[in-house]
């Protein structure tokens, strides 16, 4: 849906609407999204700048930061964007004030919907997920999932690069 400048400066647009599965491109292989994309917002023209506003909603696969099995996670959130034309600014130097960077830029006579919602989705994704606060991830040496089995790699074994200090501890409890 292409939010067109000169109709916003008439009415406001009301949107609800569902993209499902791989319609929207994410421009991200880390997560899938499972479930239709729900968003209900209103975009409208405020000072020359588009105002969108609203919630969307929808989830995720994504992988186990630990353990790399596959989680799903719920992402809802609620957002109020402006949307500045890109010739509002000179190419000059630029200050900004504080409130300049919750304002975001587009070009031309609008913007597209499925880019915002895109970039929202982007934004409530957590850096890591883990699968459960108890995860156990993966064993270092074998890559064995410790959350379903045991690991038949040597529990004791060492780093050779310290053996040096070792034969110095075991010198020094020798002499104790």
């Amino acid at each position: 849906m292409f939010l067109d400048v000169n109709e916003l400066g008439i009415r406001k647009i009301r949107i609800r609407k569902s993209y499902s599965p791989g319609t929207l491109d994410f421009h991200s292989g880390e997560f899938h999204q499972v479930e239709p994309l729900e968003v209900r917002a209103t975009a409208e023209l405020v000072e020359e700048q588009i105002r969108i506003y609203g919630n969307l909603h929808t989830r995720v696969e994504l992988v186990c930061a630990r353990c790399l099995d596959t989680v799903v996670e719920e992402i809802s959130r609620d957002f109020d964007l402006y949307y500045r034309p890109m010739t509002s600014i000179a190419h000059e130097e630029l200050h900004l004030n504080l409130d300049d960077t919750e304002i975001a830029f587009f070009e031309g006579e609008g913007l597209f919907l499925a880019d915002v919602l895109a970039e929202q989705v982007n934004l409530a994704i957590p850096m890591k997920v883990i699968c459960r606060s108890d995860c156990r991830g993966l064993c270092p040496h074998c890559g064995a999932n410790l959350n379903n089995e045991e690991c038949r790699c040597e529990t004791h074994g060492s780093d050779p690069r310290l053996a040096p200090l070792a034969r110095l501890k075991q010198d020094w409890f020798k002499k104790q």
